[in-house]
């Protein structure tokens, strides 16, 4: 019956009123107010699937859709496969079955990859029943195929790593093709991510306001234009959003302001080039910018020759201004703008003019103290995420599929809200950061 009831609620997308119910009633009793503070981050949520490498996917995947036709089809199957493939496909594909060493690797991927395209042969074939193209586990194989293999002269090769699909588009396992391969920092992991948001006034309850669920690979700044709308749509804008790097970008800070009237309170990435880094050369910021002639200005005094928008690696737009070479060639602080023996003059890319001023604002902002003590509330959101991994089980899905897993996610945070409401009912007090033995031991008095 639950699993039925939930099948029900997620086909009808009816899933957000399990939060959404509850927010309205806190917002009626004035414990959840619109136009404050709130903060978000987010965290890996491990899919219910083991993590498979590429050898141990289409041999996993060969193996399902062997086992999908053996119901539905069992005769067709019969006729269309061999006996000596009960073997290898009848236990789980398992690494410790495989052969050791890259080459005998590859040839034993090849050999699944040729019995692969006879089933696949076989089942588009115009004499076979047309429906058996539409079973799952034979799309899935098709795609599978397509992604690891190509065809060289009618015969199946394995493909290399750089000619599969991005992580994003790759499937990793037959058995939930939504959750995808990731990685952040040292964690890696093979599943989805997922997005609280949550209110952080100081005199009231600490609650989520929203929940996002996505694939592994979808970076934090893709989401947050999205939880902007979706608390527009539920009346519950704040007026600062603390975030951290991940999503916060030049464009966003910009459209935030524009668009809902929001603080996006977070650090910038990094200037990572070596003038910036090093503190020894002419970084960005040396170079002034006349917007209306389209002119930018070297720390020596010459102005740029060539004014050009572009689209950068990360899909941004840009404008990448470039200096004379005969003035860089003859400048005496050329070491200082650039150390390459190729590039004999300086191009300097920056972004469109209210998107830089945007940024520009926000790393002076960055070193002052009043940012500091704002930014500081968004660490809090972190010992949510605890909570909910601690006490709910919040990092690992329980079903296959994203909409699933979304569901176990909206109803987390719903549970959470009621804990932490009747704590604050109860005058509980909220439990602070905690320090090791070590560092208590140098706290100054």
């Amino acid at each position: 019956m639950l699993s039925e009831f939930r099948a029900r609620l997620i086909d009808k997308q009816a899933e957000h009123r399990l939060l959404e119910s509850m927010l309205t009633l806190f917002q009626q009793k004035g414990w959840l107010k619109a136009r404050g503070r709130q903060r978000t981050d987010s965290t890996h949520v491990l899919a219910k699937i083991r993590a498979l490498n590429r050898v141990l996917c289409v041999w996993e995947t060969m193996r399902a859709a062997l086992n999908s036709l053996a119901v539905v089809a069992p005769e067709w199957l019969r006729a269309h496969s061999h006996p000596e493939w009960v073997e290898r496909y009848g236990p789980r594909s398992e690494d410790s079955r495989s052969p050791v060493g890259e080459a005998e690797r590859v040839a034993f991927a090849e050999e699944i990859g040729e019995q692969g395209r006879e089933l696949l042969d076989a089942v588009y074939d115009p004499m076979a029943p047309q429906w058996l193209r539409h079973i799952p586990a034979v799309n899935v194989l098709r795609q599978v195929w397509v992604q690891n293999y190509q065809r060289v002269d009618d015969v199946v090769r394995w493909r290399s790593s750089e000619q599969i699909p991005p992580p994003s588009r790759y499937i990793g396992s037959p058995y939930d093709e939504e959750s995808h391969y990731s990685k952040k920092r040292s964690t890696t992991w093979v599943g989805y991510k997922v997005h609280l948001t949550e209110s952080c006034e100081t005199h009231l309850p600490l609650l989520i306001t929203h929940v996002a669920t996505t694939s592994a690979p979808v970076s934090d700044d893709a989401m947050t234009a999205t939880i902007h709308a979706e608390l527009d749509r539920k009346h519950l804008l704040p007026t600062k959003h603390i975030v951290d790097t991940g999503y916060v970008d030049a464009k966003l800070l910009v459209e935030s302001q524009r668009d809902y009237q929001i603080d996006l309170v977070g650090p910038t990435r990094k200037n990572y080039h070596w003038q910036a880094t090093l503190h020894t050369g002419f970084d960005v910021s040396h170079f002034p910018i006349d917007w209306e002639r389209q002119q930018a200005t070297c720390p020596q005094g010459c102005t740029s020759t060539s004014w050009t928008p572009a689209i950068d690696n990360r899909k941004n737009e840009v404008i990448k201004i470039k200096f004379s070479t005969k003035d860089c060639q003859a400048c005496p602080s050329r070491s200082l703008c650039t150390q390459s023996s190729r590039h004999t003059r300086r191009t300097v890319t920056i972004r469109p003019q209210e998107q830089y001023r945007a940024l520009m604002q926000r790393r002076e902002q960055e070193g002052t103290q009043a940012f500091a003590q704002v930014y500081a509330k968004r660490a809090g959101i972190e010992g949510t995420l605890s909570q909910g991994v601690r006490m709910m089980g919040l990092r690992r899905s329980r079903y296959i599929g994203e909409a699933k897993t979304h569901f176990q996610h909206v109803a987390t945070a719903a549970a959470l809200n009621v804990v932490r409401s009747m704590a604050w009912f109860d005058g509980l007090p909220r439990a602070q950061t905690r320090r090791s033995a070590f560092v208590r031991l140098y706290d100054v008095p």
